[in-house]
């Protein structure tokens, strides 16, 4: 299942977003969403898990989950 992860502090690694979700299971993927001309992150990405049970409980889990002093938002992505 792909998510959405947004709202989450700039300087936020690749590295710690599968960090974030370890508990859960082993991310397939994580796509940070780069601003074209600064190279930088715009808070935002997109994760997959295989397990679409376990995708589900992460989100119930993390969304509005408070990292760095920003409150996370994890949807399924549309």
């Amino acid at each position: 299942m792909n998510l959405y992860l947004g709202n989450f502090h700039y300087s936020v690694t690749e590295e710690e977003i599968r960090q974030l979700f370890e508990k859960y299971a082993e991310l397939e993927s994580v796509n940070i969403i780069l601003d074209k001309k600064s190279g930088k992150s715009k808070g935002f990405a997109f994760v997959e898990l295989k397990d679409d049970a376990v995708a589900l409980r992460a989100i119930e889990e993390l969304n509005g989950k408070v990292i760095r002093g920003r409150t996370l938002k994890l949807s399924q992505a549309q």
